[in-house]
């Protein structure tokens, strides 16, 4: 394994010891529902916007049989509204056919419903069920993934494989939200804080003179 892995590993636990999703839910349904969401937005909007959502749609019923343009003027906020509100539906749609009701908590399972790939079967996967099948990629992930050395990939499905290969299966749970919240705090996409980053030293990609 790969020491400074593990170095940068420590130094994320200790500055981020209670990662998670800052997506606000109650239920695998409802993390499911705000991670579509959250695609091409903000956590803090989808945030604003799912607690009407989730008061009104209680349930995978609920959704499936929802006025789908009701369902976008709800979620317009989120952009993409459309798209988002077509593949909630078409999912839950598929979870009352297919798995009497219950979000299912497994990586197959969950790829087959419409409008989930990796990274979002991951979310739910973490966040609902605790399970590390994977690591969830998003650009926060890819970015720091390509900075600290860990991946040269672009491609998501690529870049998680690399991740996969060097970071210890146990961390997979929790790297994902470490690498999230280090993103949003000090290495910001266009500015990065390299001269505050812990990480610096271990980073090929830090701008310190």
């Amino acid at each position: 394994m790969d020491k400074r892995v593990l170095r940068i590993i420590k130094i994320l636990r200790e500055l981020y010891p209670q990662s998670h999703t800052a997506l606000y839910f109650q239920s695998p349904l409802e993390i499911l529902v705000a991670t579509i969401l959250s695609a091409q937005c903000t956590d803090k909007k989808v945030n604003e916007v799912t607690p009407g959502v989730f008061k009104k749609y209680q349930s995978a019923k609920d959704f499936a049989e929802a006025d789908l343009r009701e369902l976008e003027k709800e979620i317009r906020p989120t952009g993409f509204y459309r798209n988002k509100a077509k593949n909630i539906q078409a999912a839950a749609q598929k979870i009352e056919k297919d798995f009497s009701g219950k979000v299912p908590s497994s990586m197959d399972d969950l790829l087959t419903l419409p409008g989930v790939a990796r990274k979002t079967a991951n979310i739910v996967l973490s966040s609902a069920y605790h399970k590390a099948e994977g690591i969830a990629v998003d650009t926060h992930v890819k970015r720091l993934s390509q900075r600290l050395g860990l991946s040269d990939e672009k491609n998501p499905d690529k870049i998680e494989r690399d991740l996969m290969d060097v970071v210890p299966k146990k961390e997979w749970l929790h790297f994902n939200y470490m690498l999230v919240n280090h993103g949003r705090k000090i290495c910001k996409a266009k500015k990065p804080l390299c001269r505050e980053c812990r990480l610096n030293q271990l980073c090929p990609s830090a701008q310190i003179k």
